[in-house]
């Protein structure tokens, strides 16, 4: 049996900016749509993104040296996986909202890590660990 997969439900201001965004950019293919919500596959689990106004301020914590949205959602990558879409992120010039970097070096949760927002403004993480056995170490 394999893993259970999340669903996630987030507000966007243009469906047509979040199709290119999430197919384009991150290459998730789109699940099924009604003219106020789209699916993705987003690495396996399902991303529902629906037409709304937007939120408000953004907290934020400070994590190893990064100033982190509170307010955020992604993937664990498979190391080499991740550093390939990092690199296809930058060889497209897009910024990232925190650059890949390796977080927590030398210690239990040591993780690539980078940051972008969607179109609409969410944050979303992409990590990876050389050792997924890592991912909940202290």
């Amino acid at each position: 049996m394999s893993a259970p997969a999340f669903h996630l439900a987030l507000p966007v201001d243009d469906l047509d900016a979040a199709r290119r965004f999430y197919t384009g950019l991150l290459g998730c293919a789109e699940g099924r749509s009604a003219p106020r919500w789209v699916d993705f596959d987003f690495f396996g689990h399902q991303l529902s993104v629906h037409l709304a106004e937007g939120a408000g301020e953004e907290a934020r914590n400070a994590v190893d040296g990064d100033d982190v949205p509170v307010r955020h959602f992604g993937v664990i990558l498979p190391w080499t996986d991740w550093v390939a879409l990092h690199q296809r992120i930058a060889a497209t010039g897009r910024n990232f909202l925190i650059p890949p970097r390796v977080r927590f070096e030398g210690q239990p949760g040591e993780q690539g890590t980078f940051f972008l927002r969607d179109p609409a403004g969410n944050a979303l993480e992409f990590k990876s660990f050389q050792d997924l056995s890592r991912v909940f170490a202290r």
